[in-house]
């Protein structure tokens, strides 16, 4: 795919809409990379005009904050500050809530403050401006899905309906989790806890929230969040018996279904 660096629009004295913000696990890790594909591809065909940062983008630094490791972290933020602030950046759209959230709430205090979105609300928008347009022979109607509650997607920012309404206008049947919204549980992977081994306990997390999303029967488990993927697809898979629900993020879902 060819997606633009703002270093490549600055070349040409020109300013992109939006920076696509890709993430840690949307550039390195596989199964997540299908994710960043996806994504472009709508933001392609919905005529936005975007860029990406590219080799320049480092990590927000969030799992070596929320590891305890504040020194790393303001390194890491100030260093992107810098490299966002350089280019006049207004508006950043990203797939990973963790991004989201770090870049939202944790780096105006060091002097990064931007217009930040995560990519289900703004797909809502583009849905709702008619920019995406759905195939007739659309392979999600009459599915149904059951969505799980990123927490900084949830609690932390409390964005539950935007992932919703972007299913629903699919003409999905969604089922909720018994634990959904504000109630959500954890995939397990918060915390920094995606890179660590967990403390011993009965049952792992991500196990317990597999266990519920498979309660609901659903054909299909919808996350919004890279890491919640991962551990929701492990979950499944970790069973006695055999199962083939498959996960899946909203932008893998909307661009099968776009026009």
């Amino acid at each position: 795919m060819k997606v633009n660096t703002m270093a490549e629009f600055m070349a040409k004295g020109e300013q992109p809409e939006v920076l696509f913000w890709v993430g840690c696990a949307g550039s390195f890790d596989q199964r997540a990379q299908k994710i960043t594909k996806a994504f472009a591809t709508i933001l392609d065909k919905a005529g936005v005009n975007y860029a990406i940062l590219g080799k320049e983008e480092a990590c927000t630094g969030d799992p070596a904050r929320r590891a305890g490791n504040e020194f790393m972290f303001q390194m890491m933020a100030y260093q992107n500050i810098q490299v966002l602030n350089g280019y006049n950046i207004k508006k950043i759209v990203t797939t990973c809530p963790h991004c989201f959230n770090t870049l939202k709430n944790e780096y105006p205090v060091l002097g990064g403050n931007y217009e930040v979105i995560h990519h289900t609300q703004f797909l809502q928008e583009l849905i709702e401006q008619g920019k995406i347009k759905f195939t007739d022979s659309n392979e999600w109607k009459g599915k149904s899905i059951t969505y799980h509650d990123s927490c900084y997607l949830g609690r932390a920012n409390e964005i539950y309906e935007a992932p919703r309404k972007v299913l629903e206008s699919l003409d999905m049947e969604l089922r909720e989790m018994k634990r959904c919204k504000s109630k959500g549980l954890c995939c397990g992977a918060g915390g920094a806890q995606m890179f660590k081994e967990e403390e011993k306990g009965d049952k792992r997390i991500n196990t317990e929230r597999a266990d519920e999303a498979l309660a609901t029967k659903s054909d299909f488990v919808a996350s919004a969040c890279p890491f919640c993927n991962t551990m929701m697809t492990d979950g499944i898979k970790n069973r006695t018996e055999e199962v083939h629900t498959e996960v899946l993020d909203i932008a893998e879902i909307i661009a099968k279904a776009i026009q």
